[in-house]
């Protein structure tokens, strides 16, 4: 077990790990939030190691009380911010690199993913912190994406190491995300220009309303522990993994091919349900989780670990940052990023 020393004089706690629950340190009491921060400075180097280990890390006990205190115990941890990139979820800017989790409905859970897994470089730690921990639910779930890898049928991760998969976003002002806020322009040509230069192929449908695609690889290797993880969004938007009445709505309203977001097989295949039923399953196999105190931290690997969200009643306030952002060139990705599929 890792052991994280408070001072050098005295033994630190050690990482407890339970069945169905993250990795987690009980952190030493701390006065002060300097002491705190002077702390999680001094064991930046174990905390790494333990997330290269378990994907995951929950530090409990801390005095981080709002946005502030985040960002100091965030600059303690992650040595360079990383930004937001194609932008999906609506969240609340609090400044300096520091956001809400979503500000996405409390009735509404969402699933395990790695952020930005479509983009060319994403964030390789993440950063959430409870400043108000909800009455009930609202755990962040997590889940190791190299026992998901593992579970996953044999030749359906053939596939997708071959093929990898693609993306299909609708951005518009009626349903997801508008694309001037995505791409953070005002003007169709800077989020062309973005396009063009992140690989994503577009279309106009309207003055208001574009249409993307991008390849993505579906399988990466972390670039410090050489394993191999499943690292995507393709169940999280594939129109089979919402609800059926939702799904309803939205196409009779939109249209197949008009939903905020889709997912296929690198080469533009759709997938039957049973064979998503298979992802969605693997991802609920590995899912840990753990409720929320105020003051608590939770580090994740974002190659590693796919985090989500449950359902919550009552106020739920956590806070997440960014950091120390990686190359997909970088992963060793199986399937090379592309504005067309794969084989076109």
């Amino acid at each position: 077990m890792t052991t994280f020393a408070p001072n050098p004089s005295t033994a630190g706690p050690t990482v407890v790990r339970e069945p169905g629950k993250p990795a987690l340190v009980q952190a030493p009491h701390f006065a002060t939030l300097a002491e705190a921060t002077a702390w999680l400075t001094a064991q930046r180097s174990a905390i790494q190691a333990e997330l290269h280990r378990s994907g995951a890390l929950m530090l409990r006990g801390l005095p981080v009380t709002d946005a502030a205190d985040f960002a100091e115990a965030r600059d303690a941890l992650i040595a360079q911010r990383a930004g937001y990139k194609e932008k999906a979820t609506p969240r609340t800017d609090f400044g300096e690199g520091v956001f809400s989790s979503t500000d996405l409905p409390a009735a509404q859970p969402i699933r395990l993913h790695n952020e930005n897994s479509y983009t060319l470089d994403f964030p390789g730690v993440l950063l959430f912190g409870c400043v108000t921990a909800s009455e009930t639910g609202g755990a962040t779930t997590i889940g190791d994406m190299r026992k998901a890898l593992a579970l996953l049928p044999p030749e359906l991760v053939a596939r997708f190491a071959e093929a990898g998969w693609l993306l299909i976003r609708n951005y518009s002002d009626l349903a997801g995300m508008p694309w001037r806020k995505a791409f953070s322009s005002e003007e169709p040509a800077g989020a062309e220009a973005y396009c063009d230069e992140h690989a994503i192929g577009y279309e106009w449908l309207d003055e208001d309303t574009l249409r993307t695609r991008q390849l993505r690889s579906a399988i990466i290797t972390h670039p410090v522990t050489g394993e191999q993880v499943w690292f995507n969004h393709f169940a999280f938007w594939n129109a089979r993994s919402l609800d059926e009445d939702v799904r309803e709505v939205l196409t009779e309203t939109f249209g197949a091919d008009g939903l905020p977001f889709d997912t296929r097989l690198g080469d533009g295949t759709p997938l039957t349900d049973s064979e998503v039923d298979a992802i969605n399953a693997a991802y609920q196999a590995v899912t840990v989780r753990e409720s929320w105190q105020n003051g608590d931290l939770m580090l994740v690997d974002n190659i590693l670990c796919a985090h989500g969200r449950e359902s919550f009643t009552g106020d739920r306030k956590i806070l997440v940052a960014m950091g120390e952002p990686v190359p997909l060139s970088d992963c060793s990705p199986t399937t090379a990023p592309s504005a067309s599929p794969y084989g076109m």
